[in-house]
């Protein structure tokens, strides 16, 4: 008797399934298109129209990221709300230190098996997010791979395109005597997470428990999603020359910051200036984490940064921008960041 004949679905690949998710995605995908998103069909390339540059000098910005370790919390927790905007923040708000704004995003997830995640509760959160920042979610790719990844396995990866105008983007240099300003993070973000998640291993602590400090269980805090910094930092822009900027995410605050110091120039950090979101002293408690350790980890409050001149600040003092508070400055000195300067 010959063999039952082998099909797709027998290996684990269920195109059925995949096809379905994908009708659903593409739905999403058209409620962030603009003008500018040419249609498609069913191509797997996308096309976008550039718009037209204020300036003679427009420049493509391209970045892509994703959210690490941020997906097994996610998995442990059953929980998968925040984790599609993010993947969108992550990508994003790392266009922003170009000054340039999002254009386009397209996403790649891989599953073991299709129906094994819940992709539809990610999708919706990364058109979301698109929707919110102004970027069109042009395309993207689902596979299917179950000898790659275990039952209940996911990876992201995202892709942004934007565009700025080459008179306007950030040159990076920071002299003595500009100042420092700054947004609040909505907490961790999708950094450390690996830390986190040893800390909690360690300490014996579940994501489902309440722990002194926190309003939410762990997991919940650990769990709150990126902040989208597209909007106040392009109402910025608008207002300010931007001399320098950082998303602060991987190397946490520490090191995110030394990397906008030249040499014989110090920044000066005031932490009295912005709030501590209190899932760094839960990590730093129940792991016994140095402070040093904590800031080249962590974003600590600050989720993005952005260096202006002294004459700028001081319009800024006048008349505020949204969240951009003053927390910190550059002055000569030894190359370096000091996180705990007090502002007199």
């Amino acid at each position: 008797m010959k063999p039952r004949p082998l099909t797709y679905r027998d290996s684990g690949v269920d195109l059925q399934a995949a096809e379905g998710f994908i009708r659903h995605i593409r739905t999403l995908a058209l409620s962030t298109h603009g003008p500018d998103v040419m249609p498609s069909g069913d191509e797997y390339a996308g096309l976008y129209r550039l718009p037209q540059s204020s300036g003679n000098q427009p420049l493509i910005a391209a970045t892509c990221d994703g959210v690490g370790t941020k997906l097994l919390v996610a998995r442990d927790c059953h929980n998968y709300r925040g984790i599609g905007q993010d993947l969108v923040a992550m990508n994003v708000n790392d266009l922003l230190p170009r000054g340039a704004r999002p254009l386009f995003f397209l996403d790649y997830i891989a599953v073991s098996r299709i129906n094994s995640v819940p992709l539809t509760e990610i999708a919706e959160g990364i058109a979301t997010a698109c929707r919110e920042v102004g970027c069109a979610l042009l395309g993207g790719e689902t596979a299917e791979m179950p000898d790659l990844y275990r039952d209940k396995d996911c990876d992201l990866a995202g892709f942004a395109v934007g565009l700025v105008d080459a008179s306007l983007a950030p040159q990076g240099y920071p002299t003595a005597g500009d100042i420092i300003l700054g947004l609040p993070s909505s907490g961790i973000h999708a950094n450390g997470l690996s830390l986190a998640r040893r800390v909690i291993a360690v300490a014996g602590l579940s994501y489902q428990d309440r722990v002194p400090g926190l309003d939410s269980s762990i997991g919940e805090e650990l769990l709150i999603p990126t902040r989208l910094y597209v909007g106040p930092v392009l109402a910025l822009l608008q207002r300010a020359r931007i001399k320098a900027a950082a998303h602060i995410t991987g190397g946490g605050l520490l090191l995110r910051m030394a990397k906008l110091a030249t040499s014989n120039l110090r920044i000066l950090i005031d932490p009295a200036t912005y709030s501590r979101p209190p899932i760094f002293d839960v990590l730093a408690r129940h792991g016994n984490i140095s402070e040093a350790e904590l800031s080249q980890t962590f974003n600590m409050g600050l989720g993005f940064v952005a260096v202006v001149s002294a004459k700028t600040a001081e319009q800024f003092r006048e008349q505020p921008c949204g969240e951009w508070r003053i927390v910190g400055k550059i002055v000569a000195g030894q190359q370096g960041v000091d996180l705990g300067y007090a502002n007199t």
